[in-house]
């Protein structure tokens, strides 16, 4: 039996069980199953609420196909001292063709980013023009 089996074949998956269940997902050969990441990011988040746990399951809400939905998990989240929050939200706002909003995002990002790879990275996605 595979990892994976043995991971989803345990009853009631605690905290460092879930967390497993996302790595092996995001590590198997196939493409990324996100619909099942972001149940298990759910679950994650009902037994141990945090703002990163929520980000996360943002990240693969809109991964699964549903920015929007993303975005409402978002609503009211704060995450401290950190890129990331407003980096998702440009990123959410840039596919949902709200450019303007995501420019501010992407403006708030580059005031918290600490590293200079991440910093040039989130200004190559500030700079891409909109597609299609």
């Amino acid at each position: 039996m595979s990892l994976l089996g043995l991971l989803e074949a345990a009853p009631m998956p605690g905290e460092y069980h879930l967390q497993a269940l996302i790595a092996a997902e995001h590590a198997k050969p196939a493409p990324t199953d996100w619909p099942r990441i972001a149940h298990l990011y759910a679950e994650l988040e009902r037994r141990t609420p945090s703002p990163m746990v929520r980000l996360n399951r943002a990240v693969a809400v809109a991964e699964a196909g549903s920015p929007e939905a993303a975005l409402s998990l978002m609503d009211g989240l704060v995450v401290r001292d950190s890129h990331l929050l407003p980096a998702v939200r440009a990123e959410l706002l840039t596919r949902l063709g709200r450019h303007a909003e995501a420019a501010e995002a992407f403006d708030e990002a580059l005031t918290l980013v600490r590293t200079d790879p991440e910093r040039r990275h989130l200004l190559r996605r500030r700079a891409t023009p909109p597609q299609g």
